[in-house]
């Protein structure tokens, strides 16, 4: 596992990791200390991926369609 901040991790690395996660906590072969360590990392790693995620949906729901329903620009997401 990475020791690289949950905060600058792709989508797909942070699934990477978490997917890592679950096995080794799965596995049951894990200390009680290193399995709460394990869990909070875990938990980060939930919550990058469904942040992503969310950006991901705001911007196709950005995306405007003309008379004929194709795609023809994005409209600006407001910054939160």
């Amino acid at each position: 596992m990475s020791d690289r901040p949950v905060t600058e991790m792709s989508f797909e690395e942070a699934m990477a990791e978490l997917e890592q996660v679950v096995a080794k906590l799965d596995s049951g072969d894990v200390p009680l200390e290193e399995s709460i360590t394990l869990y909070q990392r875990g938990a980060d790693l939930k919550k990058r991926c469904a942040d992503k995620l969310a950006e991901a949906e705001e911007k196709v729901a950005a995306i405007t369609l003309d008379a004929d329903g194709q795609p023809k620009g994005t409209t600006p997401i407001d910054p939160q």
